[in-house]
């Protein structure tokens, strides 16, 4: 029986027979028999089956997938990139493309009520070098530090060693700073000097030991008048930013709004046909202030030349606008130089005539004199008898000096300053000492005292008044004569100016406005306005006052002035330590103001803790509110008073 034909075997062409002859029909040799070998070819062993080539489709498929998702992988991520994180990618390169540099914005001047320049800002430049061109090598001479050094010392005021140390400290370094904040004309000498050691040295003459010598241009605050005003001014940091003073409480208005320039670079360098973009700095705006320059020059030499005088701590003397409550002059001694705020005393630097905060003494007693009169418990004339010792509470109070029974007016209790008529006084504000206590309070808040004063000076104290209720058996009695409570030196001006004002309170203001760069003045802000007392009160502690001065009685006629009314009072304090927080020394105070008639101007003095001469406020201030009352009087151009005083009595005959 024939085998069965393998479908997938095809016909061959006809091979030749052995004779030469074809096979007909090409037909196919018989088959072998199983188990027999092709010819030319191993034969299987056993039942084998034949090697079959494995089929390459499953291996293209995950060729196909692998490359896919590849594929599929690039374009998500071009995706993200061309559109989802465009803008982040091209913010990113525009920052290494593009380079930011700040415009600093010109710091605006400080001037007085006169437009003069107290703090203004000018070019300035530091002096740097290169230490390595100075080296044997590079230079060629073995000294050349020291020869720069030397022709640079008496230029920039500096040491000649110190400088050639930095010279020789690295020298290796391109850059060293040998002095910062130089002016234009310290730069235009050097620039000079190099230009003439670069002549000689293209002659052959020597060698331009100034060559790595070069400025950096930056702008410096200067205070053209020293130390005058340095306590209302403040200063800068150095970084310019305000520090203290007006520098510091105006600081936004001054400094302006920084600029922006944008530029393409390449390589570190501009690019010349790049894009740039600038935002021009915004100047800060001028600030005038209420202060009169001369006024201020006058006031702070007087309250020096005493504190040195008196071998005291310090002192301050305040002038007064009365009828706007503006600020003509605040000193303080002793001061500092905001130019050069390293060499300054660190106790000086700040305002102590606002942040200090003590008890007033025997000037406070127009505010209880006040109360009395307005509450209507006594007038002017009214007879207190004041004997030399007065029992109250757990002790028994005295005036400054011994005395026997004294027979006096009320006008006459505050023209010799007595303690106990003070005390008897204010007794009578109520039916008993607590109601008495809650009105003197109550004026005495109107006052401004235990208030800030309005300014909003940096570093400012509202002094210390306890409410009526804690006040203590002694308090009770010390409050009214001055002792028990505290102020500041502006608090204590504004009371008397509240007087010489007809009663009214302004509140002090230290700044009258601001000009834009545009030249656009935008005035300060009204100040407020606050009735303390009637016109007609104001007027009679104002008769009471010229008391002090005018009569012989009285202890202020130091401050007499020639031509001019002058209403004043005396006050001697003891002074609390603060460091040891006891009392030690005296406060020493004087306040008034004039014409009497016709008030114009206050002026308030007090030095802490005279330790030579006299410590009592007619003495030690009385002459500084006479020379500096005068010199604003006339400075001023305030006409001298036109009628003669009333001479209110001191004192009643008790047999009458």
């Amino acid at each position: 029986m024939t085998a069965p034909r393998d479908p997938r075997r095809l016909p061959g062409p006809a091979r030749p027979r052995g004779d030469g002859r074809p096979r007909q029909g090409g037909a196919r040799p018989a088959p072998r028999r199983p188990g027999t070998a092709r010819p030319g070819r191993p034969a299987r062993p056993g039942n084998a089956a034949p090697l079959r080539l494995g089929s390459p489709r499953p291996r293209l498929r995950l060729i196909s997938l692998g490359l896919t998702l590849v594929m599929l992988a690039f374009v998500v991520r071009l995706l993200q990139v061309q559109a989802v994180d465009a803008n982040a990618y091209a913010a990113k390169a525009n920052v290494n493309r593009y380079i930011p540099v700040t415009l600093p914005a010109e710091r605006g001047s400080i001037t007085d009520r006169h437009g003069v320049d107290l703090a203004t800002t000018v070019d300035a430049y530091d002096i740097t070098a290169a230490p390595d061109l100075l080296t044997p090598e590079t230079a060629k001479i073995d000294d050349a530090p020291r020869q720069a050094a030397a022709l640079l010392a008496p230029i920039l005021g500096k040491d000649q060693a110190d400088l050639e140390r930095k010279l020789t400290a690295n020298p290796k370094s391109k850059y060293v700073v040998l002095a910062r904040q130089q002016t234009p004309q310290v730069w235009n000498q050097i620039k000079d000097l190099k230009n003439a050691l670069d002549g000689s040295a293209a002659k052959g003459k020597g060698v331009n030991v100034l060559a790595g010598v070069n400025r950096e241009a930056h702008s410096k605050r200067v205070y053209p008048n020293g130390d005058l005003a340095a306590g209302v001014l403040g200063f800068v940091d150095a970084e310019g930013h305000g520090a203290a003073g007006v520098e510091r409480e105006l600081n936004k208005r001054l400094a302006g709004k920084d600029g922006k320039r944008v530029y393409a670079q390449s390589g570190g360098r501009q690019v010349p046909t790049g894009d740039v973009k600038e935002q021009p700095a915004v100047p800060g705006s001028d600030v005038e202030l209420t202060i009169d320059r001369d006024i201020q020059w006058a006031a702070q030499s007087a309250i020096s030349e005493q504190v040195t005088k008196s071998r005291a701590d310090r002192g301050y003397v305040i002038v007064q606008d009365t009828r706007t409550g503006e600020i003509l002059a605040l000193a303080n001694a002793p001061g500092f130089d905001p130019n050069d705020i390293s060499d300054a005393n660190a106790d000086a630097l700040g305002n102590a005539a606002l942040s200090d905060a003590y008890e007033p003494g025997s000037v406070s007693k127009l505010m209880s004199m006040a109360a009395v009169l307005e509450e209507g418990a006594a007038t002017w004339d009214t007879h207190v008898v004041v004997p030399n010792r007065l029992p109250r509470a757990d002790r028994a109070f005295a005036d400054d000096i011994d005395h026997p029974t004294w027979y006096l007016t009320l006008n006459g209790v505050l023209a010799k300053s007595s303690n106990i008529g003070t005390i008897l006084a204010t007794e009578q504000l109520g039916k008993n000492q607590k109601q008495a206590d809650r009105v003197l309070y109550s004026y005495l808040r109107k006052f401004g005292i235990g208030r800030y004063t309005g300014l909003g000076f940096p570093g400012e104290t509202r002094g210390i008044l306890a409410k009526p209720e804690d006040w203590s058996a002694s308090q009770q009695y010390t409050i009214p004569f001055g002792q028990g409570l505290s102020l500041n030196a502006v608090q204590a001006a504004s009371v008397y100016s509240t007087i010489a004002n007809g009663g009214e309170r302004v509140q002090p203001s230290l700044v009258r406005g601001s000009r834009d760069s545009s030249g656009g003045f935008t005035a300060a802000k009204a100040p407020k306005r606050t009735r303390v007392v009637s016109e007609k009160t104001a007027k009679m502690l104002a008769a009471m006052l010229e008391s002090v001065v005018d009569n012989e009685q009285g202890t202020g006629t130091k401050a007499k002035i020639p031509g001019y009314r002058v209403a004043g009072k005396t006050g001697t304090s003891n002074r609390v330590d603060p460091k040891t927080g006891r009392y030690h020394g005296y406060t020493a105070s004087f306040a008034g103001f004039a014409p009497a008639d016709q008030p114009r101007v206050t002026v308030y003095c007090a030095v802490q803790n005279p330790t030579k001469g006299s410590y009592f406020g007619g003495q030690v201030c009385g002459p500084v509110f006479k020379r500096v009352m005068e010199f604003s009087l006339k400075t001023l151009k305030v006409a001298p008073s036109g009628k003669r005083p009333a001479r209110l009595p001191v004192s009643y005959d008790p047999s009458r």
